[in-house]
Formats: structure tokens, sequence, C-alpha cells
């Protein structure tokens, strides 16, 4: 029997930030339905910290009132909830498709995460036009046509699509150079195109050759190759040799493609096989894509997770999000089932719009196939622990080596760069545990009107300053990860005493500073490292850690060169009348089509360019007044 006296006792033992946030969570449960529905934690700023659906949400919350029935890393959580947000749903799998997109789109740090969403590629054949197009495609299925795929890389993609025009010539040029030709291209020449836009090809013909690449992709690859090996030899029998030849290369072509293919399927048409691994606290999961019994290829995963979290779980989560923005197949083969499979279930059924079936093969080609992921996600995890625990060694070196009380969790690198000054950028580039951190990458268009052209050291001060001045508005508290380690800079004593004037102009002095300059004859290898306070140093050639802070800046350097090209690039090829509002593609192209230039475009009178078609009184005032400011 529990009185009083036991609920003293348990008030006694729940304290400060542990005891606010189960008293935010009991207030929420008076007004909280019992049905089923999403629930949010939020901390003191109205960030997330969790997601979660239940059939009963009434039910599920009131656990999170018993934080001593919680493991620490829950009872963390309660303690930094400062809000909830409750939605409520129709069922429980409206639930979990809700809990799904919310998790991939907030992040929230409690929850499991799958940090790559990247979209896989498709092979398109375009509908709607009398020649179709065969082309790599990307996101939405906004275009008309049938869509074949998904493959698990744009390097597969590319090696099929390659191989597809050899043996069945299909066009990939745009529907605009299509209709501009009266010649053939290159593809033509090289043998993989019909050239349809020069009219080399007669239209049945060329549907023909589409419905045959249809036929390929829909896994009817047997009677296309069988079809065509007919024809080389009634060719060749017919002493048509050129005609033959081509039949042949054809062939060779669709040989090419199933050799990539490495792993078939008689028994499995459509599907993905699904296969997951834990070790060292970490999951990776394997995902194959099978589609018309040929394999497209896979790709490892590696979701953020607690390392208690249980394989189901971490499952169950990884399909959630996985699939929140695609659609899934007819048959997943899983290694591992998920928590509540039959919910989840339900839920890609839902997705898909029709009968998505989960199965733990036991035995048979299935289970071959299931094994096989396994082993790939074994072997991909045992790369990866290797990867981080050789990266903690050397993130090790490096705090041993400029003093720092703790290996770097994020070191930040930048580098600028610029041609005599123009399309100047700064460049930003991070590493950490798991190596470079792509996602933290950040450039700065250099901005300053009174910079002196090539002032390195200006860029350097302006790309700092607003750099920490962000970071000090959008993480105050230093608690978001947004603060680093450590600072690497490109550059010697100069460069360093001026990246530690904008600290001190900030009142910042507690972020760790190193410039990197190179030796005599910029050789690398005889890098020296200057730091505030203390003589410069070297490192012995072969020193791991001086070739990994060597990367660290080769990187920086090639990430600042390719955002200046692209940015150089761009500015090449834009054209002054990009700057006027209201010139879209359309009335530029009359106009330079008037005027020839757009140099001439500026310099002619406001009923010059009102004669332009497509250009009324109102819009060449505009255009005048853009140009003549003063007039």
């Amino acid at each position: 029997m529990t009185g009083p006296a036991d609920s003293m006792d348990l008030e006694s033992t729940i304290s400060g930030p542990l005891a606010s946030g189960v008293a935010v969570i009991e207030r929420n449960l008076e007004t909280m339905p019992a049905s089923p529905g999403v629930y949010r934690m939020l901390n003191a700023k109205g960030e997330p910290l969790y997601v979660g659906k239940a059939k009963n949400l009434k039910k599920r919350v009131v656990a999170y009132t018993r934080p001593e029935r919680q493991s620490l890393r829950i009872q963390r959580m309660i303690a930094e909830t400062a809000a909830m947000e409750v939605v409520t749903t129709h069922t429980e799998v409206e639930a979990l498709l809700l809990e799904s997109n919310l998790i991939k789109t907030l992040g929230p740090r409690y929850n499991i995460l799958l940090k790559d969403d990247k979209s896989f590629p498709e092979i398109l054949i375009t509908g709607g036009h009398d020649w179709a197009q065969i082309v790599k495609h990307r996101g939405a299925h906004s275009r008309k046509g049938e869509y074949f795929g998904p493959f698990a890389s744009a390097g597969a993609v590319n090696q099929t699509l390659a191989a597809l025009q050899r043996a069945f010539l299909l066009r990939s040029c745009s529907d605009a150079v299509f209709a501009a030709r009266t010649r053939p291209c290159l593809l033509f020449q090289i043998k993989r195109c019909s050239a349809p836009c020069a009219g080399r090809v007669e239209r049945a013909a060329y549907d023909e050759l589409v419905g045959q690449a249809r036929a390929f992709l829909s896994g009817q690859s047997q009677r296309i190759q069988q079809d065509l090996v007919a024809r080389m030899e009634a060719a060749s029998a017919a002493m048509e040799y050129e005609q033959a030849a081509v039949f042949r290369d054809r062939i060779r072509a669709l040989t090419r493609i199933q050799a990539h293919q490495d792993i078939h399927s008689a028994e499995v048409s459509e599907a993905d096989v699904v296969a997951l691994f834990q070790a060292g606290g970490q999951t990776c999961i394997q995902v194959f894509f099978f589609r018309s019994g040929c394999n497209y290829g896979n790709r490892a995963y590696f979701p953020q997770h607690a390392q208690d979290q249980e394989a189901g779980e971490v499952m169950a989560a990884f399909l959630g999000q996985f699939y929140a923005d695609r659609k899934p197949p007819g048959e997943i083969l899983l290694s591992v089932g998920p928590a509540d499979p039959a919910i989840v279930g339900q839920a890609l059924s839902a997705k898909a719009g029709r009968k998505v079936a989960l199965a733990c093969p036991k035995r048979g080609e299935r289970r071959r196939l299931v094994d096989h992921a396994a082993d790939n996600a074994r072997e991909a995890l045992g790369r990866r622990l290797a990867e981080s625990s050789a990266q903690a060694r050397l993130l090790e070196g490096v705090a041993e080596l400029f003093g720092l009380d703790s290996p770097p969790a994020r070191i930040e690198v930048y580098d600028n760069s610029h041609i005599q000054g123009s399309h100047a950028v700064g460049a930003m580039i991070v590493a950490g545990p798991d190596g470079l951190m792509k996602s933290a990458y950040r450039t700065f268009n250099i901005r300053s009107a009174d910079l002196t052209p090539g002032d390195d050291f200006a860029m350097m001060r302006e790309v700092l300053t607003r750099r920490f001045q962000r970071a000090r508005k959008e993480d105050p508290d230093r608690d978001r990860g947004q603060w680093p380690d450590l600072v690497l800079i490109d550059g010697g004593q100069g460069q360093l005493s001026a990246a530690l004037d904008v600290l001190a102009d900030l009142g910042l002095d507690d972020v760790p500073m190193v410039s990197i300059a190179k030796g005599p004859d910029r050789n690398a290898g005889r890098e020296r490292f200057f730091q505030p306070g203390r003589d410069p140093v070297s490192l012995p050639l072969r020193d791991p850690v001086l070739y990994f802070l060597q990367r660290l800046r080769d990187e920086a350097h090639r990430f600042a060169i390719g955002t200046h090209r692209a940015r150089r690039s761009k500015a090449l090829g834009g054209s002054p009348l990009d700057e006027v509002a209201g010139i879209g593609a359309r009335r530029k192209k009359a106009l330079l089509h008037h005027f020839g230039s757009a140099r001439e475009v500026a310099a002619a009178g406001q009923a010059d360019l009102a004669a332009v078609p497509g250009i009324s009184q109102a819009m060449a005032k505009k255009i005048y007044d853009h140009f003549h400011p003063q007039g």
C-alpha cells in the first residue's frame, strides 16, 4: 500500500532540473487525450528534444513522470524538457508516419536519427514527346514518362545509362537542343545515338528501340538479348556485316550492364534487402535495391542512437525515416524484424498505396540475399570502427601537439581564394571524430566594399568576424556544438595575428587558434605551426599527425578554390540585364537579339527600348532608369 510517506520519499529523490521536467510533463498530462498521436519534448529554447508516437498518448507519456524507471539518457531528456506539444491522429499508423516525418525534418537529438537523406538517382524514359529521351533523374516524379530505379549511386546509373545509349541509341539531349539541331552531334558519330533530330532514323524504328529499352529495364533482358542475337546471326548470314556489327555492339553493351549487376535473383523481382549489424555501440544498415530481378546497387547507413538501443527499435526507426520521402517496394526483406512490425508494415503500405510485405526469411534464395547484405553491413561497420579508432588517435595527437585539454570534437579550417581580389570567397571546412563533416562546411562571399583587392588579412578578418558573430548569436551557451575546439588557418604569424585581433574585438579569448605555414620553397612536409605564446613547431616528415593536418589544410584549399571557380563561372555567364527587376529569360533574349549586347541595351534610349517586342513603355522606363540612375 502506497501512502503519503512513499510519495514524499520519491519527491526527495527527484530534485533540480529533473523535478522541473517532471512537473512540465505532469501539467501536460492533465489535458492530454487518451488517443493515438505524436508528442514532442521541447527545451527552454523551443528546440525539439524528442519525438514519439503512441497508440494512447496519456498512457505513454505518463511513464516519463517516473524517471527512476528510465535510463540515464531519458532522465537527461526529461531534465531538459521545458514544454510539450501534442498532435492527435486517427490511428497509430498515421501517428507512425507523422513521427517519422517529424524526426527526419527536426532531427531531435534523443531520437534514433538517419542523417543521410540524399535522394537516389533513377533512369527516366520521357513521355509527352514524339522522340523519347533517356536521362538520369533525381527527385520528385514531376516529368511525364517511365521511371526505373532506384540506383544506389550516381556512378551506377551513369554506367548503366552509357551502356543503354550504346545498346538502344536513344537520345539524351534536352527538347530545346533536339529542336534546334539540324545535323547529328558527336554522340551519333560514336554510335551512342540514332540521331532522330537529323532524321537519321524512322519514327517506327525509333519507337521499337524505345520499347526494347523499356522491356530491358523492366526485367526482360534475356528476351531482348536473344532477339538481338537472332538479328545479328540473320544479318551475318545475309552478308550484311556492318549491320551485324551494330547488333554485336549492342549485345556487348547489354552484357556490360549485366556484368555490373553482380548479384541477381530469379525469385526476387522488386524488393529492398535491409540488413542490420551492431557492434561497439554502433549500427550499420545495408540496403540492397533489387528491381526486375537485377541488383541496382547498395548503400550503407550508420544511424545515430544511444548505445543501449535494441536492434528492433533501430530497424523500426530506420524504416520509418528511410521511406518517409520515397516509395517503398512491394517487398522488404529484413535481417532483423522491427519493433511493432504490424504497425510498421501498415504504415509502409499506406505510404506506398499498396501492400508492402515485411519478411525475415529463414532459408532459400531470399535468405541468401539477406545474409549477403548482413555480411556487407558487418564489414562496413568494421571499417568505420577502425577508421574511428584511427581518427581518435590522430585527434589525441593534435591535442598533445597544441596543448589542448582534450581531443578536439570540432576542428574548423579556414582559407580564402580569389584572383587579384576578384570574386573573393572565404571557406570553412569542419572535421571531428567521424572525419570530415561536410554538412557543416560554409562559404563566405567577401562583401567589404573598401577592402583592398588581394588583401588576405582583411578577407580573413571579415570571414572570422561573420563566423563568430553568428556563433555567439545562435549558440550563446555553447551547448549546441557550433563552437570549435580548434581553429586552423592557412598562413603564418601575420594571419594568426589578424585572426587573434578578430577574437579580441569580439571579446573571445578561449578559442584555440593555430596557423599552418608552408616551409621554405613551400614544400609540403616542412610546415611550421604558429600558436599565440608559443614558439613555432614542426613535425617529423612521416608523423601521421602532420599528414592529418596537411589533409585538413588541403581540403580547405580545395573547397575554397572550388567555390571561387563556381562564383567566377557564374559571373562570366551572367549579364548586367540579370540585375534589372522584371527582366526574365524571354525579355532578356528579346533585348539581346534586338541590340546585340548588354552594353548596347545599357546605352539605348527609352524610345528604342520600347520598340523591342515584349517591352512596354513602363518596362522601357525601368530599364533606362536602371542604367541611368542620375538621369
